[in-house]
């Protein structure tokens, strides 16, 4: 397991849609781990493959009741209602800002082994899940966001 060096703003990986998991193997596992350590050690609540350089659609989110998540090839069946706040992002350092998403998400996705589950996200989970599933597709929160500030 290894820590991955997590991309910048003004990387173009970072905007590239990306493309679906077909092999489900060591390889797969192998990243999800160096994923889980690498947000780990950034102290952040998620992460998505294209910020380690992976254009590939998987995420995880660090949750504090399910604990660590991990969503490949992720599909929104659903989302309702809205919710107003700040964000930030691992791959746009010291920036802050307000943005829009929905109070519920419903995925549906894929775990490690390739078994499908369905899963729907409330409040902070929910707008985890929105915010990592815009990477999947190479939209930053930047490009969402009102009143940009920097860190103080």
């Amino acid at each position: 397991m290894a820590i991955l060096p997590i991309l910048q703003t003004g990387d173009e990986i970072l905007r590239q849609k990306c493309e679906s998991v077909d092999k489900f193997d060591a390889e797969l596992c192998n990243l999800l781990n160096d994923m889980k350590d690498t947000l780990k050690n950034a102290k952040g609540a998620g992460l998505a493959a294209p910020q380690v350089g992976v254009t590939k659609r998987i995420f995880i989110i660090d949750d504090e009741e399910k604990g660590i998540v991990e969503f490949i090839n992720p599909v929104i069946l659903g989302t309702s209602g809205s919710q107003y706040g700040v964000e930030g992002c691992l791959s746009v350092k010291g920036k802050w800002g307000d943005v829009k998403r929905p109070r519920k998400v419903t995925i549906e996705a894929f775990d490690r082994y390739g078994k499908k589950f369905k899963i729907v996200g409330r409040d902070f989970f929910a707008k985890a899940m929105s915010h990592e599933y815009d990477h999947l597709d190479g939209i930053l929160y930047t490009d969402k966001a009102d009143n940009l500030r920097d860190d103080d």
